[in-house]
């Protein structure tokens, strides 16, 4: 037997590099492996670096440090599965880091880990690649990858998967996604809807409550509420709601029913169904204050839409309503109001709460939440409008100091409710006044001056309701609400310049607030307005003419016209024509000034700065608007008086001593001396020097208040014009026939100013001369109307329209050109009258008080023309 040979073992081969086993415990290492290779070491290094991240975010930013982020996006396509699974994970954990997210968005790797999708990769790479694609959706770049690389179709294919987490991870990037418009429509047209009802039917609450969020997001689109119908989603949500196991689930359900209620088909079905009734029943009996603000919030949705209305009102909505009014929860309170507030867009809904709700929403005016006395105050500003017994039974629950002090709250709707409340409750006469009563006018000021426009258009709507009287409008002015409210007009909001303009309209309907607004600038400001088609509107029309027509001074300056219906009183005068951007002065400085080179200005006035002595018997009734005149004799005898008493500026009636009548010359001269010398017979020394004083005093004539300012000033007082009123009244207004009477007034007027001057001669009647020794005389350029006696034009045609107001003949007044002036009235043509089934159209006439005093030439003829132009 031969001996046994050993086998020689071959060496390996020189090339082969012999195996190494490494431990590591630096992670910078472990990073450096992630470009091996091998694909063992590989595996093995993403498994060290996945447990690594785990174990919490300081150890995702060192990762990121290390630049392990980048050679690990290059695995998630790497050949071998066990080296994908494991990159996979890594980046499923790593995600959530939102450094990691900026980074692997500007890598663009949302295309491989969407691959990982694919439904032959194993459950374990679906788990973290969908955790990864849901920690990228938070973003709205994320979101917009994940859509733009097709990642929605595989995500809602995983909502079928059998594993809890991928299910999780999916409806949770889904949830994300649809966040975004186009995801919804594209989540429709891939059949989303029914895999997604299963999710509702999972053990996981997690799952469960992700899914019915989805479904709240969703069903804001119409498409979709219909899809839900038609997969009868909502039986799954009451059986919800009736399972108390998922409570916590409840107020899910609720949201998606909100949603599904706006739908008219899905109410109709759920009042068939009865499931309407017990979504109510629900509401009132569950003690969960977030169900409860649900449900309501639900109703108030759905509210929105009418024939919703009907339905709930059917069902009587209103008293579960009522009932979650007084929960102690104020985000229920809130939601209930908000619903009441939608509710009351129904006229029977409106009904039920004038004798229920009503009371709660007003105790809820005084909650220490500003968001639950905004929610209360809207709901009363829907059940007031239109409403006489809602706005009574508001006032009756003693609402309205609460709605005052409500105006100075920090919230601007919380205002704006309030003040369309009080809007409302104004309307009614006896509430306003009770308004007027609490102080309203101190908080109008606040909301007036806000720089939210709703706030300032409601404030205005607010004013022009609440300032009907003059002591209203007068607290308004003390209060410093003018300025504020002339200021709105200014505004670029049509709905706030027109609620502005509005407001004063109503506050210019007494002559002293029309000055004070025209002070403010609001008749400029409205002038500019009403020249811009864009900006105008009625109201800025109607302001603008409001506040002319009751500052008629300024009216006639402005526009050279007052109409028939422009009835002047006493304290108007004729300043002559003024610029746009000239404001007119004050009567009083007027009076006040030096007599100057400009053109008289003629004063209508027959008040006194006194009053008549109580002696005086046989006292004539006051024909005229607000003057005060004396008695007849008084009157008779001031026009024997002209010269003694024209140039005392006029204090009480006139002088009560007979005197010779005046000379008929046109120049006025004074003769008080003269007369005053057979008066001054039998008098004592003292009596003499006391009537020597009295002269003294009167010699240089002076206006009422000038050099006396404790004085309350009075405009200068014109006996004769009384005398013209006197006069005419007695004599002009008896006449029955209205022609008569403008002929007769025409003539009177006539004569009064200087007589009839024929047109050929008009050139050399010099009546500018009389004037210029009034202004000395009187050293004002201040006018009464009754001391001119020689008048042109302008002054006879002013005096003319003052007395035919006095008496109620209608007639208007134009300025013309070069200092011509007219009278038009209005005149049926006899010819026509009585003729059967027509109504006479009167024709206008122009009134002679020059050539052919009582003269009457219709418009446009040829005499007229050359009465009113040269």
């Amino acid at each position: 037997m031969g001996k046994k040979i050993k086998k020689e073992v071959e060496p390996p081969p020189k090339d082969v590099f012999d195996p190494l086993t490494i431990e590591s415990k630096k992670a910078a290492t472990v990073v450096l492996m992630l470009n091996s290779p091998e694909e063992d070491i590989l595996a093995k290094a993403c498994e060290a670096i996945y447990k690594f991240a785990l174990k919490g975010e300081e150890n995702k930013a060192t990762l990121l440090e290390l630049g392990a982020v980048e050679p690990l996006t290059k695995l998630l396509t790497h050949e071998d599965k066990i080296v994908r699974r494991n990159a996979t994970m890594i980046f499923g954990i790593l995600a959530s880091n939102s450094d990691v997210k900026k980074l692997l968005r500007e890598l663009d790797v949302m295309n491989a880990v969407i691959a990982q999708l694919a439904p032959e990769e194993e459950v374990v790479i679906h788990e973290f690649a969908s955790l990864c694609l849901a920690n990228m959706s938070i973003e709205y770049t994320g979101k917009a990858q994940i859509f733009e690389n097709g990642g929605l179709e595989p995500l809602i294919r995983l909502l079928s998967s059998p594993d809890p987490d991928v299910k999780k991870n999916s409806i949770e990037c889904i949830y994300n996604l649809v966040q975004d418009f186009q995801c919804r429509t594209l989540l429709q047209e891939l059949n989303a809807i029914p895999p997604m009802i299963e999710l509702l039917k999972s053990e996981y609450p997690i799952i469960q409550q992700l899914a019915l969020k989805t479904f709240g997001v969703i069903t804001n689109d119409k498409e979709s509420r219909a899809m839900l119908r038609e997969n009868q989603v909502l039986d799954h949500l009451l059986r919800i709601l009736e399972t108390k196991e998922w409570s916590d689930l409840h107020v899910e359900a609720l949201a998606v029913i909100a949603n599904c209620l706006e739908d008219l088909d899905t109410m109709l079905l759920m009042q068939q169904s009865g499931a309407l009734r017990k979504l109510l029943s629900f509401a009132e009996s569950s003690t969960v204050p977030d169900i409860q603000k649900n449900a309501a919030k639900a109703i108030a949705k759905a509210a929105y839409d009418p024939e919703n209305r009907k339905l709930f009102h059917e069902q009587e909505v209103e008293k579960s309503l009522v009932t979650l009014l007084g929960s102690e929860n104020d985000g229920t309170k809130i939601a209930a109001s908000q619903a009441i507030s939608a509710m009351s867009e129904n006229s029977s809904s409106k009904d039920f709460f004038s004798t229920q709700g009503i009371p709660q929403l007003v105790q809820l005016l005084k909650s220490d939440n500003d968001e639950v006395r905004e929610a209360a105050a809207l709901a009363l500003a829907n059940l007031t409008t239109n409403h006489v017994a809602n706005s009574k039974a508001t006032a009756e629950a003693e609402a309205i100091n609460p709605l005052i002090n409500l105006l100075t709250s920090n919230r601007e709707g919380a205002i704006a409710n309030a003040a369309t409340v009080l809007t409302n409750l104004a309307i009614q006469e006896p509430l306003r006044a009770n308004i007027q009563g609490q102080a309203i006018m101190q908080a109008i000021v606040g909301p007036l001056q806000s720089t939210n426009t709703i706030v300032q258009s409601k404030a205005a709507l607010m004013v022009a309701a609440i300032t009907c009287d003059v002591e209203a409008r007068m607290m308004l002015k003390n209060s410093g609400g003018l300025e504020p409210l002339v200021q709105l007009l200014y505004s670029k909001k049509d709905e706030v310049r027109k609620n502005a303009s509005w407001a004063v309209m109503v506050c210019a309907s007494d002559e002293p607030m029309s000055v004070e607004l025209c002070k403010l600038g609001a008749l400029d400001i409205l002038e500019e307005i009403n020249l811009s088609i864009s900006r105008k509107n009625k109201f800025s029309e109607a302001a603008y003419n409001k506040l002319l027509n009751n500052n008629l001074s300024l009216k006639y300056s402005r526009t050279g016209y007052l109409s028939s219906s422009n009835i002047i009183s006493d304290g108007f005068y004729d300043y002559g024509r003024s610029n746009p951007n000239t404001k007119l002065l004050p009567l009083k400085e007027l009076c006040l000034q030096e007599p100057n080179d400009q053109r008289a200005v003629l004063l209508i006035n027959s008040k006194s700065d006194v009053s008549p002595p109580p002696s005086m018997e046989d006292k004539s009734s006051d024909v005229g608007y607000g003057r005060s005149i004396s008695s007849s004799s008084s009157l008779r005898r001031a026009s024997k008086e002209k010269t003694s008493s024209r140039f005392s500026t006029g204090i009480g009636s006139p002088s009560e001593e007979k005197s010779e009548p005046a000379s008929g010359r046109n120049t006025v001269v004074t003769k008080s001396g003269g007369k005053e010398k057979g008066a001054r017979k039998g008098r004592g020394k003292k009596e003499e020097e006391k009537v020597k004083e009295e002269e003294d005093a009167n010699a240089v004539p002076k206006l009422t208040g000038e050099g006396s300012p404790e004085k309350e000033w009075y405009p200068p007082h014109d006996p004769d014009f009384c005398v013209y009123v006197y006069e005419v009244t007695k004599s002009i207004l008896p006449i029955t026939s209205i022609k008569e009477q403008i002929e007769v007034l025409a003539k009177y007027v006539s004569d009064k100013m200087g007589g009839r001057i024929p047109r050929e001669r008009l050139n050399d009647f010099s009546w500018e001369l009389h004037i210029s020794e009034l202004k000395f005389q009187l050293k004002s350029n201040v006018l009464p109307i009754g001391y001119i006696k020689k008048g042109t034009f302008y002054h006879r045609a002013l005096l003319f329209k003052a007395l035919a107001d006095k008496i109620g003949v209608g007639c208007s007044l134009v300025r013309g050109e070069y200092g011509r002036a007219w009278n038009e009235v209005k005149l049926v043509n006899e010819s026509r009258k009585g003729v059967t089934g027509l109504l006479p159209y009167p024709d206008l006439y122009i009134v002679d008080l020059m050539f052919h005093p009582g003269g009457l030439m219709k418009q446009q003829s040829r005499e007229a023309d050359i009465y009113q132009f040269i």
